[in-house]
């Protein structure tokens, strides 16, 4: 059993020249990737939780799934407020679960509580985008709670301003860019993830 244990931490090596395995990549604790709506903590998260072969939960997800319904109608049925509180024991209760990628979503980092146990369990990670990038994405989504408004972008403008300096708070930060692939961003992740040797390790 502790070979399997083992082994569900362990992502994959990294190879020499010749094809024999020099180094492994080992998570050690949480990684929590935090941003906007829009910035890809979804795609980038399963990507990444891929790679180092741990696995990978959705806070939003995990909400939708005990409530038995969407993040827009709990919002529309108990506002904003009930929300945020749902999600701050969602998020505490699945940082316990240890090394995991973990998706949050774009409100939950505001929460002071919720950056100090994420950070206090492992690491936030912050992906990193501008306003234009965002928009593109999620311009046409219908599951934006906080976009259903008369003007959308200005909404969004207005939610980025107010939000981008507490993401900054975040422990690492990697930036998005049109032209890069879900690949390309999980290779910055993990090459800025390398930075904290106590949340992924290289090991022979």
């Amino acid at each position: 059993m502790a070979c399997s244990a083992r082994s569900r931490h362990e992502g994959p090596g990294i190879f020499d020249g010749q094809g024999a395995a020099v180094l492994t990549l080992v998570l050690k604790k949480p990684v929590t990737v935090v941003g906007m709506m829009g910035a890809g903590k979804t795609a980038v998260g399963k990507a990444l939780a891929a790679r180092l072969r741990v696995p990978f939960l959705d806070s939003d997800a995990e909400i939708e799934a005990a409530a038995a319904m969407s993040i827009a109608e709990v919002f529309e049925r108990d506002g904003e407020a009930f929300f945020r509180a749902r999600e701050g024991e969602v998020i505490a209760r699945l940082l316990a679960a240890g090394p995991i990628v973990l998706s949050t979503g774009g409100g939950a980092f505001l929460a002071e509580r919720n950056r100090e146990e994420i950070s206090r369990a492992g690491v936030s990670l912050w992906l990193r985008a501008d306003l234009e990038l965002l928009w593109q994405r999620v311009r046409h989504k219908t599951t934006r709670p906080l976009l259903r408004t008369a003007d959308p972008k200005a909404t969004l403008r207005e939610l980025y301003e107010a939000r981008k300096g507490i993401y900054a708070l975040a422990d690492l930060a990697v930036d998005a860019d049109p032209s890069y692939s879900i690949a390309d961003m999980t290779d910055h992740v993990i090459r800025v993830l390398k930075t904290r040797p106590d949340v992924l390790e290289t090991r022979p």
